[in-house]
Formats: structure tokens, C-alpha cells, sequence
């Protein structure tokens, strides 16, 4: 089996002799390894299951100068500081007349498929999703408004962006991935940001929509979420959701080895190592014990990729970066 084969699996969930992985860096953490190993010779250790093939900028972002810039439905940001700041949204009012919609042609599909990496699983990244984008247009208070006192045009907003979120996946008909990723926030540490109810309501069907047009492509659809969605999981399955990318076991009802029991035989999960509690707070021992305890219960009968919930951050103690590399090599032995 190529690593590729060993992804598959898991999605398909089939026990395997070893758990596929991902590992990412932030901020210097992989240099800061260098230093602590003494070569880079550590990074032969991690091995690539997954590779991004490319993807589709959803911001599209043009400078104006120094400190703003537009994005490619007009709303304006202040980008010379993190986070970025929401300077003037697209829409300040609720009326989608106001806005100028961009056209399919303005997000072109950057892709570059190495076949000498054939033996690794591809997809291509369509980030920020049609959640995110309303605030992104709207401005987050103001969408939270929406959802209540102005339910037809937050409808609206929604139904005009997943039919352009259909035309994206469309776009890549042709591209030779074995998935389409996108990223969509529902959930902050607490719960559903708009609620499981209102959640159902307005992104339920659309999101059902754009998967169904991934599978409809011979294609799986992975989806990245930050924060607790506990309470919509039974419907992100029924929608066809293939692998739930995050699993942050910090926010409520997110424990992974109850998301496993419950649900790890209908989708797979993607991450599940602490990247607010595991790995900047635990030790080098701990963190590799919890890696241990992720393969063997969530690894069971397939359904699952191992992945920190997050790229390593700065400000990771090194030894516990190193650690995360010791535990996900030695899980994994080629």
C-alpha cells in the first residue's frame, strides 16, 4: 500500500496496519526543529499521505496600499496587522442589489498536480465557505442580526453564494484530485455560532448541494470546521460530508472518542490532537501517550487521519514539537 492507499482506507473505513497523518507548520516552527535536531534531516520522518494540489482563492484580495484591501466582493480590510480588520463591508445594508457580484472567470483554479507524488491522496482547496463569506460581506454582527430579523435576505445571500460555490466545484470537474476541501467555521468553543436550528434552516441544504456536486465528480468532500458542532454531526453526515477536518477536543461535546463511538462508522475525522491543550500544555510524554490513544480508538476500523487540530503554532515548546514529530513517525513506520 502508498500512502495514498493508506487514505483511502480510512475513508472508506478499513482497518489498516497504520494510521495516515498530516503535519503542518506556522511561525517557524519547523526552523526552530532544525535548530533542536541539528540538521533538517528530522523532516525526512514525516511522511506525505496528503497533498494540497492547488485550490481557488475565494477571497481574491487586491492591495490598495500598505495598510487595506479589497476583497473580491468589495469589502474593505485593514491587512497590515493580524487579525485583519473588517474596515467597511460589501453590503452594510441588507439588500444583495447593492453589491456587484464577481463573475466564475474571476476565480481561476490554480493547480499543479505533481505526478511524481502520484502515491499520495490530492485534493484541491476551495477555503472560505458560504458561512464565513456572509460575515465576510455583511460584517459579523450585522450577519448575526440577519439570521434573525432578516431571514429572506440571509436566505438569499446564502442561495446566491452556494450557487457560485457549485460553479467553483464545477470548475475543477476535470482536475485529477481525489477530494475537494473547503473551510467553513459553524462553531465557536461554546456551540453552533447561529444555533443548530437556524444552522439547519439556512446551511443545511446548500452545503448539501455542493457536496452532492463534489460526488457527483467520482470526488470526496472534506470539510474543515473550527470550534464545537456536537450538536449538527447527525446532519453533516446526512448531507454527505466524507471527512470532517479539525476536531478540536477542546470545545463542548467535542471529545473525539465520543465523536468515534458515535458516529466514526458513517464519516471520518481528520486532526483530534490538542492544539489548545495536548501540545502546548502537555509534555513529551503526554503528548505522545494521547497519540497512542488516538490511533488505537479512533484508528479503529479505519475513520480516521491523525493531525494536530492545528498546524504547530508559534510559541510551542520545542521539545513538545518534537515529540508530536517522535510520536507521528513511530505510530507510522514505513
Amino acid at each position: 500500500m502508498n500512502h495514498r492507499d493508506y487514505v483511502l482506507a480510512a475513508i472508506n473505513h478499513r482497518q489498516t496496519d497504520r494510521i495516515p497523518y498530516t503535519l503542518g507548520f506556522e511561525g517557524g516552527t519547523d526552523t526552530e526543529l532544525d535548530a533542536y535536531y541539528g540538521s533538517p534531516e528530522w523532516r525526512k520522518k514525516v511522511h506525505p499521505y496528503l497533498c494540497c494540489a492547488g485550490g481557488i482563492d475565494t477571497v481574491g484580495e487586491k492591495k490598495i496600499d500598505d495598510k487595506y484591501g479589497v476583497d473580491i466582493f468589495g469589502s474593505l480590510w485593514r491587512t497590515d496587522q493580524l487579525p485583519w480588520h473588517l474596515e467597511k463591508p460589501a453590503l452594510p445594508e441588507p439588500d444583495l442589489g447593492l453589491i456587484k457580484w464577481p463573475t466564475i472567470d474571476q476565480f481561476p483554479l490554480r493547480c499543479q498536480i505533481d505526478f511524481a507524488r502520484a502515491g499520495q491522496f490530492s485534493f484541491i482547496n476551495i477555503g472560505w465557505g458560504l458561512f464565513e463569506q456572509t460575515w465576510r460581506i455583511r460584517g459579523f454582527e450585522n450577519m448575526l442580526v440577519d439570521t434573525i430579523l432578516n431571514e429572506d435576505f440571509y436566505g438569499a445571500l446564502l442561495d446566491r453564494l452556494a450557487r457560485l460555490w457549485i460553479e467553483l466545484v464545477e470548475s475543477c470537474k476535470d482536475v485529477p484530485v481525489d477530494a475537494i476541501m473547503f473551510g467553513d467555521d459553524w462553531g465557536d468553543q461554546r456551540g453552533v455560532i447561529i444555533g443548530p436550528e437556524r444552522w439547519r434552516k439556512f446551511l443545511k441544504p446548500l452545503w448539501a448541494k455542493v457536496f452532492e456536486a463534489v460526488r457527483a465528480q467520482g470526488k470526496y468532500a472534506i470539510c474543515h470546521c473550527c470550534g464545537s458542532v456536537a450538536e449538527i454531526m447527525p446532519d453533516i453526515i446526512e448531507i454527505g460530508l466524507d471527512v470532517f477536518e479539525s476536531v478540536q477536543p477542546e470545545p463542548a461535546g467535542m471529545n473525539p472518542f465520543e465523536l468515534k463511538r458515535k458516529y466514526g462508522d458513517k464519516i471520518t475525522f481528520w486532526g483530534c490532537l490538542g492544539s489548545q491543550s495536548d501540545i502546548p500544555f502537555g509534555t513529551p510524554e503526554s503528548i505522545k501517550r494521547r497519540v497512542g490513544e488516538l490511533c488505537g480508538t479512533m484508528g479503529k476500523n479505519g475513520g480516521y487521519i491523525l493531525a494536530p487540530a492545528k498546524s504547530l503554532q508559534p510559541g510551542t515548546p520545542v521539545a513538545n514539537s518534537a515529540a508530536v514529530v517522535e510520536a507521528l513517525a513511530t505510530q507510522n513506520i514505513t
